[in-house]
């Protein structure tokens, strides 16, 4: 057992591990549990998020309404992760997504079915990244206004914050070595210490509302139909304070143990964050005593004004808020980081165009620089969209959760598919001994152990929820993430006009339709599922133009 355990075994079973999924280890692997339990929190900071996003509870909701959100969006996301951490198990990789959906589908829509799920992905990181930027930079112009009435905030002020926002997260994801996981280490201790710093002082000075007036008043200010449409609609905002954490599914490559760590980094992620959430929403609610100033506040953001308001003092309410501001900001560096990752493992299965250059790991710091790169600039070019309407880009939340859970959606489906069928083997041990279901010829002859990858044996993983329950819960998983979907197309108010429209449609749609043009024009030729390389006696990369995609249909 000790030898099983010990640090040289781990790394030899990661190594097993990306190779029987057809990959070479080129990251190095610099995360434990804490450090990527650490990222995985700072993604979501949840309690933080879930003041930030007041503003879309109060609309559609009310303080009643946004307590069973919460409860809701919780119960379903821990279903959800849950079933996806069967899958980080399985197969622990930067590809997540895609690389799942190509071994669950059926072969004769396997490409297609992933390519369309890695870009679903890809956009709703780069988007997500681009929103917590965005807040971020925002967070520190309401500091500025509340701090300096007399200041008069312009578009690219906040253009310019955000800048400064995302040089910071290029910076710290840009170095090699132990920085980040050390970084998302002391982040993790601040994010909830962070947490008691903000709720002790808010709920001990502010004066509260009763049980009654918290638990059972429900708004509609959106004027939507029904009540019930509008508590769906107004989950938007909880459902934000949740999204992320599946970062660590894409930093895989570089956590030791992953089959291990990764499911039980996401599940203890959820766990605590929810737990965090739920008593920040209750204090917040019980500390608010005026919605209607709260949502007037020229900050923006409602809880600027309720940290004011119960401080009674705008030098201490600063303090307060400067410690989520900080929050946001590390949530920014660990969305880029999860967002080049995801990018970088695309490119280096040729799904995005300049695959060549995206792909490449710089050597030094085994870092993907110019997925880095990349995802910077895309960032501050959507923060431009801020100088003609901060309307259409809020919007990008939308589409972060409508391309995340998409794509959740479409693989937990396929999910079902196997399950159901009965195409996935139970959980092997990882050695040198051959599997005849496993050997598949890759190029020029060569015999490889592949496992869970397009067109192998699938086998469970360590982390399995087996038999009916496992059925279950993926069923509860696939009829959750659809309704979680669906309600993010759907306006806040009515009537619809061009200023208050959910152009989430039009985005989702629009990256929908883009990359199955481009897979018709280019994509289909360079794109063959995830790649089987071909590794060298000393486990160098080699990946050959004429390596075999097995399983996956070419058209």
């Amino acid at each position: 057992m000790k030898a099983a355990s010990s640090p040289q075994s781990i790394a030899e079973r990661d190594r097993e591990v990306l190779r029987r999924l057809g990959k070479k280890s080129v990251l190095k692997r610099q995360f434990g549990f804490f450090s990527i339990l650490g990222l995985s929190s700072a993604i979501t900071i949840s309690w933080e998020t879930i003041m930030i996003t007041l503003n879309f509870g109060f609309v559609n909701g009310g303080p009643g309404g946004m307590v069973y959100q919460l409860l809701y969006i919780w119960l379903g996301i821990m279903v959800s992760y849950a079933v996806i951490s069967e899958l980080a198990s399985m197969a622990p990789i930067s590809s997540g997504q895609y690389h799942w959906v190509a071994m669950l589908a059926p072969p004769s829509i396997s490409k297609f079915s992933s390519y369309i799920t890695g870009w679903l992905t890809v956009c709703g990181w780069q988007a997500s990244t681009a929103a917590a930027i965005y807040y971020g930079g925002s967070l520190i112009q309401g500091m500025v206004i509340l701090g300096q009435p007399d200041y008069v905030p312009q578009p690219w002020h906040l253009v310019l914050m955000s800048f400064a926002v995302t040089s910071f997260a290029a910076l710290i994801n840009s170095r090699g070595g132990l920085l980040l996981p050390r970084f998302e280490a002391v982040m993790f201790v601040l994010h909830y210490a962070g947490f008691f710093a903000v709720i002790i002082p808010m709920v001990s000075l502010s004066s509260h509302q009763t049980a009654t007036e918290v638990f059972t008043t429900f708004m509609n200010n959106g004027g939507l139909p029904t009540q019930g449409l509008s508590f769906m609609v107004g989950t938007l905002g909880t459902l934000l304070s949740f999204c992320g954490a599946d970062g660590a599914i894409h930093m895989s490559e570089e956590i030791a143990n992953a089959s291990v760590v990764v499911p039980r980094a996401l599940m203890a992620s959820y766990v605590i964050s929810g737990v965090t959430a739920f008593a920040s929403l209750i204090a917040v609610l019980f500390c608010t005593n005026d919605i209607d100033a709260a949502l007037a506040s020229p900050t923006g953001y409602p809880f600027m004004e309720i940290l004011l308001n119960a401080t009674g003092s705008t030098a201490g309410t600063l303090i307060l808020l400067a410690l989520i501001t900080v929050m946001d900001v590390v949530a920014a560096v660990s969305c880029m980081t999860s967002a080049s990752r995801q990018l970088w493992s695309f490119s280096r299965d040729r799904g995005v165009p300049g695959w060549k250059l995206i792909s490449k790991v710089e050597e030094k710091t085994a870092v993907p620089l110019y997925s880095v790169a990349l995802t910077a600039t895309i960032s501050c070019l959507l923060q431009l969209i801020v100088l003609g309407s901060s309307v259409v880009f809020l919007d990008l939340v939308s589409m972060t959760i409508a391309g995340i859970y998409s794509s959740y959606l479409i693989v937990v489906s396929f999910l079902m598919y196997s399950r159901c069928s009965g195409q996935i083997g139970p959980a092997v041990a990882y050695s040198s001994e051959p599997d005849s279901e496993a050997i598949l010829t890759v190029a020029h002859g060569e015999e490889r152990l592949l496992t869970n990858t397009a067109g192998a044996a699938l086998t469970w993983g360590p982390w399995h929820i087996p038999g009916v329950a496992g059925i279950i819960m993926n069923g509860l998983a696939c009829a959750f993430l659809f309704t979680t979907w669906f309600f993010t197309f759907w306006p806040e108010f009515v009537p619809v006009t061009l200023e208050n429209m959910n152009y989430n449609c039009l985005l989702w749609g629009g990256v929908v339709i883009m990359s199955m043009v481009y897979y018709v024009v280019q994509g289909r030729k360079e794109y063959q599922g995830p790649i089987i390389e071909e590794m060298d006696e000393d486990d160098s990369l080699k990946v050959n133009a004429d390596i075999r995609q097995v399983g996956i249909a070419t058209s």
